[in-house]
């Protein structure tokens, strides 16, 4: 088919569903955003890992006893659970935290909460805090290094805290794919609803040009065409919506966090790769139902 009736067409075909193909737009960009944020959700868990990885340790709390006993860890006991944690394999460093210290640390945690008011120093307990130069076989070693042995209250590993955390980010992504799923389906049944309404309008003209020898696939293109233009314009109406998301919401809710570290930013190169990937999806989606939709449905 010629480029200039190819084009009449198309543009042809989308004057005349016009309000058929904004919705089919509107559909595809909700569906395409839904699956961008879910790959943006996917990358911020990969950098919350990346960013926690080398600040997770091993605490060692002590015992009442030697706690109130020993502020400096001099005495044989803390000193023999020191000296074989430095020893386990993985174990990169062991520092030492006295109850004066966990008061402090507790303060600046809560401060301005009426628990901050109400503990002693006497009731935290002392801590040897073990950074790890393998997590997970460092972890394993500091943990039967100590565990069990007179002085130790208990072994805790930040790893289970922040696994609360990855899990609840890993269902948000999933909410997050699951409604992208949902609405793909809607996108597709408008997307194969559209065509076929296209096609019926110009039936006529369609049924001339195949008495005149034109192809099957001459007498589909301008509708393959018309759905790959309307996704990829879904395309990029929901690329524009996560990079107005970013500004206008992500990077206010995160700006207390991000700033102390807790979360990482989302980057706007992450959002920019994504939005630029959708464009192209859109297209291919739209392209391949409306084929699908042609093929099985529509006689032309």
């Amino acid at each position: 088919m010629r480029p200039a009736l190819l084009t009449r067409e198309v543009s042809e075909g989308l004057r005349r569903n016009v309000t058929m193909t904004v919705a089919m737009v509107l559909t595809t960009a909700v569906t395409l955003m839904s699956v961008g944020a879910g790959l943006l959700v996917l990358r911020t868990i990969d950098d919350i890992s990346a960013l926690y990885t080398d600040r997770l340790e091993i605490q060692v709390a002590l015992t009442a006893d030697v706690s109130g006993s020993d502020p400096d860890c001099t005495g044989p006991t803390c000193a023999s659970l020191q000296a074989a944690l430095q020893a386990a394999p993985g174990v990169g460093a062991v520092s030492f935290e006295s109850q004066d210290e966990a008061y402090t640390r507790f303060r600046e945690l809560f401060a301005g909460q009426s628990v901050a008011d109400v503990a002693r120093p006497q009731s935290l307990p002392a801590t040897l805090r073990v950074t790890l130069t393998d997590q997970e076989a460092g972890a394993a070693a500091a943990t039967a290094a100590v565990e069990g042995r007179p002085g130790v209250r208990g072994v805790i590993d930040q790893r289970d805290v922040v696994g609360t955390l990855f899990d609840f980010l890993d269902g948000v992504r999933n909410v997050a794919f699951a409604l992208a799923v949902v609405q793909a389906l809607a996108a597709v049944l408008l997307i194969s609803n559209t065509v076929q309404v296209s096609a019926f309008t110009r039936r006529t003209e369609v049924g001339v040009m195949r008495l005149v020898g034109a192809t099957r696939w001459t007498t589909q293109l301008p509708f393959l065409v018309e759905a790959a233009i309307a996704g990829a314009l879904g395309g990029a109406l929901a690329g524009t919506g996560l990079v107005a998301a970013k500004y206008a919401v992500v990077d206010d809710l995160l700006a207390a966090i991000g700033q102390a570290g807790v979360v990482p930013p989302v980057r706007l190169g992450d959002v920019l790769v994504v939005s630029a990937l959708l464009v192209p999806a859109g297209a291919v989606v739209a392209g391949i139902t409306g084929y699908a939709t042609l093929r099985a449905y529509v006689k032309v």
